[in-house]
């Protein structure tokens, strides 16, 4: 979802055109949509907040600086890569594959890379 909004907030920073970023407020909806499910049903709905909280500041604090704003959307290509790794090493932990399929990983491995 972080680099979603640094996407999105860089695609605005430097004025690109509407068209070639589109597509980043639904992905966006869709996880904020997600995580408030999954936080709902966790039994976690206090923290909805606190995460709110931190995504609104980070969206503004993006934009304090040009360096800033460029460094994120350097480091998220970053942040995809560790989140990859977060979720192999939870697949490796548990033993267990669950809903993963060979396809959806190799895509979001080859967008990753």
């Amino acid at each position: 979802l972080f680099s979603f909004l640094v996407f999105l907030r860089y695609q605005i920073y430097y004025g690109y055109p509407l068209q070639t970023y589109l597509e980043y407020p639904i992905i966006i909806a869709q996880d904020v949509i997600l995580l408030l499910f999954i936080l709902r049903f966790s039994g976690n709905m206090k923290r909805a907040l606190f995460y709110a909280v931190t995504f609104w500041g980070a969206w503004y604090m993006l934009t304090l600086r040009k360096w800033i704003i460029d460094l994120a959307m350097n480091l998220c290509t970053l942040i995809s890569a560790a989140s990859k790794l977060a979720q192999l090493r939870c697949l490796w932990q548990t033993k267990d594959s669950g809903q993963v399929s060979a396809l959806t990983w190799s895509m979001s491995a080859y967008t990753c890379a």
